[in-house]
């Protein structure tokens, strides 16, 4: 295998030659769920060589997403056990057969999202959608590899990235290549919560200047819908979220009022707006639900739309009704939103150019960093509602 440069505070571990002929098999640790509603477990798993359009990686940092949450209490078309984590950064450490975009030493951003530029949804412009995206479920890569094995038995890594292990595999479709002097752990916010909720404002929800904008749950994602919001010349831009940190870090970053929950930002709506309502209104709580929808949607106006980014532990908590008389009256539009419609070749570069401009705030994302070991403490904090955004520390 070729050489692998040092990481600063990251050292890879190579196992002696197997008598397989498999030479410098890379062991690494690794946050596993074996099962839906189980905790997450430290193990020590065998990487994968990269093979055709693959590379192995060493990962920087990890953000903790709620999504990996879903993954933990429920099983959303996943395989078990499965290495959690999926927006981060890293350094390449090898390539396979026919990488051509990225070398040895390379900074990456993991797209959890895959994008291969060919299939006819990249070919649309709506990579997000890409086929190449079918099995982020069970971490299985897009050659039918898997990047890991625990005694025997392949595993795959959540979004076919696996963040929450030392060292993984990718496909060279999930891998953004980033310029050195980027700083490694802002930019793995880039893989995620940022582009999703900058995108589900400007993108997904196409927030015009002059617009009353809400933003449902100001997480790590509902805060960059906030930033989205304003960048796209919202003239009144809404936070809601029970948490008082969380309301007064979105005052911070652009909103222009703050309430506690959806109750209250309806009527403000309506007053902002001059009776005629919310022009988008985009959903990012930690969990969807009947109620949370039903809220939601009393404050998007005539000729609105209603932008849904959240998603539910399991699919059927999901299920929202609409009020179809309302919504063909008024002309309500409800729109979906995967990675904010972004596209993770064209956005997270210029998501981060953004922020070198002083236009978009990165740094104070980071409410607290994490090691490994202190992951479920991690996600307990971002439940009690102290952390905008987590981030995993790999490495000393």
């Amino acid at each position: 295998m070729p050489h692998r440069p040092p990481v600063r505070g990251v050292t890879p571990v190579i196992s002696a030659p197997d008598p397989a002929g498999h030479d410098d098999l890379v062991k690494t640790t690794a946050a596993l769920l074996r099962a839906p509603g189980t905790e997450y477990e430290l193990v020590e798993l065998d990487v994968a060589d990269p093979g055709p359009g693959e590379v192995l990686v060493e990962m920087a940092f990890a953000g903790l997403c709620h999504s990996d949450e879903h993954l933990r209490h429920a099983n959303p078309g996943g395989r078990y056990p499965i290495v959690g984590g999926h927006e981060g950064s890293a350094v390449v450490l090898a390539v396979g057969e026919g990488v051509t975009g990225l070398r040895e030493g390379d900074h990456v951003v993991t797209s959890f999202l895959p994008a291969c530029g060919h299939c006819r949804f990249c070919a649309a412009g709506r990579s997000n959608l890409c086929d190449k995206g079918a099995t982020i479920a069970t971490g299985q890569l897009p050659s039918g590899r898997w990047p890991f094995t625990l005694d025997g038995e392949p595993l795959g890594g959540f979004c076919m990235v696996g963040a929450f292990a030392h060292h993984t595999v990718l496909s060279e479709f999930s891998c953004v290549r980033i310029e050195p002097h980027v700083p490694l752990d802002t930019a793995a916010l880039l893989a995620c919560s940022v582009p999703t909720g900058w995108g589900s404002a400007v993108y997904s929800g196409g927030v015009r200047p002059g617009d009353t904008v809400v933003v449902v749950g100001l997480g790590g994602v509902g805060v960059n819908a906030v930033q989205g919001a304003v960048h796209a010349g919202a003239q009144h831009v809404i936070g809601v979220d029970p948490v008082a940190m969380k309301r007064e870090f979105a005052a911070s970053v652009g909103a222009t009022h703050t309430v506690a929950d959806a109750g209250e930002a309806a009527p403000l709506a309506r007053q902002l707006s001059r009776g005629t309502g919310a022009d988008v209104v985009v959903v990012t709580v930690g969990k969807m639900g009947p109620e949370v929808m039903a809220a939601s949607s009393a404050c998007v106006g005539k000729g609105g739309t209603l932008v849904l980014t959240a998603l539910a532990d399991r699919a059927h908590d999901g299920d929202v009704q609409l009020r179809g008389q309302v919504t063909t009256v008024f002309e309500h539009r409800v729109q979906g939103a995967l990675f904010g419609s972004c596209n993770p070749f064209r956005d997270i570069p210029m998501l981060q150019r953004l922020h070198e401009e002083g236009r978009l705030e990165l740094d104070r994302l980071v409410t607290r960093r994490y090691s490994l070991e202190q992951l479920t403490e991690g996600y307990r904090d971002q439940a009690a509602g102290e952390t905008v955004r987590g981030l995993l520390v790999h490495g000393s």
